[in-house]
């Protein structure tokens, strides 16, 4: 039986998922490094670039989110749990609008991100990814 044909996006998200894992193993004493700076060193290992590093308030289980971007071979989501644990997703054709929304939020000058509020953006990008089974654990 043939093995069925991964996405290109799925792949992705999979060696980032590598790149987030090899680091959790170069954990000097057991001390995390930031969450940011683990999202952009996968992004560099994995040929990507960071779109945006949100904190996501109000939620029970996850407390930062941050997509990857890989132009037209797609985007990858990592989230972090209350408990630190990280996952990643590849991102579908009904979130793209969100990312996008996210990304020109973390593109725009500080003093224009003061003015906007993201959190409901990632709160509805995190509910839909829920929604199509991924970050169930969370």
């Amino acid at each position: 039986m043939r093995e069925p044909t991964r996405t290109l996006a799925a792949m992705v998200a999979e060696h980032v998922e590598l790149a987030l894992f090899e680091q959790s193993l170069g954990n000097i004493e057991g001390l995390n490094r930031p969450f940011g700076d683990r999202v952009a060193d996968a992004a560099e290992k994995t040929g990507g670039s960071v779109l945006f590093d949100v904190r996501v308030d109000g939620d029970s289980c996850v407390q930062r989110m941050a997509a990857i971007g890989y132009g037209v071979t797609g985007t990858a989501i990592i989230v972090m749990g209350k408990n630190g644990q990280l996952g990643c997703a590849s991102v579908s054709g009904d979130t793209a609008l969100l990312v996008a929304a996210l990304a020109a939020w973390n593109a725009s000058p500080l003093s224009e991100q003061a003015r906007v509020d993201h959190s409901a953006t990632a709160s509805i990008l995190l509910a839909r990814l829920r929604s199509s089974g991924h970050f169930a654990r969370f």
